[in-house]
């Protein structure tokens, strides 16, 4: 056999090789990030929560929702243990940034839709006129009842 035919074939293989190692690293981690959890620790499950471990168990943990509340999730629900310090400071309501740091963001769309006089001259008639116009210009207005038919012909 010719080894052009089998290089896309040892190609395919090692790339399938590659990338199921690559998945069991990253589940080996997941893991370990699940294992390391303990009580009084923060995390963030898959869905968006914070909360706090209260106890954890072979495949399920115990979480503290809010004071009073908990909740049993499994283990795989975690979405990520977080650092004592970054569990405070989504607790708090802080930001990451330091104010001068700190990105800007309008409170509304307001400073989008702001315009000046030169936005006005460029704006283009597209040929429609409402009722004052049309009767300054002696057209006649005519309403959907008084349309005969498809053709728009008017009624006599």
């Amino acid at each position: 056999m010719d080894i052009a035919f089998l290089f896309p074939f040892i190609l395919l293989i090692g790339v399938m090789f590659l990338m199921s190692r690559s998945a069991k690293n990253r589940q080996r981690q997941a893991m370990e990030m699940r294992d390391s959890m303990e009580p009084g620790t923060g995390v963030r499950t898959i869905g968006g929560m914070y909360a706090e471990v209260k106890e954890v168990r072979e495949d399920t943990v115990l979480l503290e929702l809010s004071s009073g509340v908990q909740a049993l999730f499994a283990k795989n629900a975690i979405g990520a243990v977080l650092d004592d310090d970054e569990y405070q400071r989504i607790l708090s309501g802080e930001s990451p940034y330091d104010d001068e740091d700190a990105p800007v963001v309008p409170d509304d769309a307001s400073s989008l839709t702001e315009g000046t006089d030169a936005d006005d001259a460029d704006r283009v008639e597209l040929g429609k006129k409402d009722g004052a116009e049309a009767a300054a210009d002696g057209e006649s207005k005519t309403d959907d009842s008084t349309r005969d038919g498809e053709n728009g012909s008017t009624k006599s």
